[in-house]
């Protein structure tokens, strides 16, 4: 009898420009459930900081709104911010993003949520960065493995909203 590991649900991960980072993900959970995951304080701490305790310092959800998260880590803490340009519910998110650790490489986060009709929502978040250069180092960044992680831990989550 032979035993099968299941894989981890990886996202795909393109660049469509030397400017841009395309990440797609399914999540096994209705589009309202996973956008309450992407606009809940509560639930976003949950799962964004891969695990480690993430205080929600601002999460102002509307255009104009400033975000502000930041990871505890062992060794130190890690801030992430930005600004909400477009709220579209259960739709569309527009974001600017900077990480603390690369000040000045700011990226314009465009996310879409697409009811698939089985349960499942894909997600799309394209990231714009204002050079190649930016799009490079980001894409040079851990950001690949965090991201993952991040999706894992938002799955474990999604599993236990009703």
């Amino acid at each position: 009898m032979s035993t099968s590991v299941k894989e981890p649900v990886r996202a795909t991960l393109t660049t469509p420009s030397d400017r841009e980072i395309r990440i797609e993900r399914v999540f096994n959970a209705p589009r309202d459930r996973v956008w309450r995951a992407f606009t809940e304080p509560e639930l976003i701490a949950q799962w964004w900081g891969r695990g480690k305790k993430l205080v929600v310092e601002r999460m102002e959800v509307q255009r104009g709104g400033h975000w502000r998260f930041v990871v505890v880590n062992p060794g130190g803490t890690q801030g992430f911010e930005g600004r909400y340009r477009e709220v579209t519910p259960q739709e569309r998110i527009v974001w600017t993003a900077e990480w603390d650790g690369m000040p000045g490489y700011v990226a314009v986060d465009t996310v879409t949520f697409e009811d698939l009709g089985d349960g499942r929502t894909r997600m799309v978040n394209t990231s714009l960065f204002f050079t190649s250069e930016d799009c490079a180092a980001a894409l040079a960044s851990p950001m690949e493995e965090g991201l993952n992680d991040s999706y894992a831990a938002l799955d474990r989550l999604l599993a236990t909203l009703g």
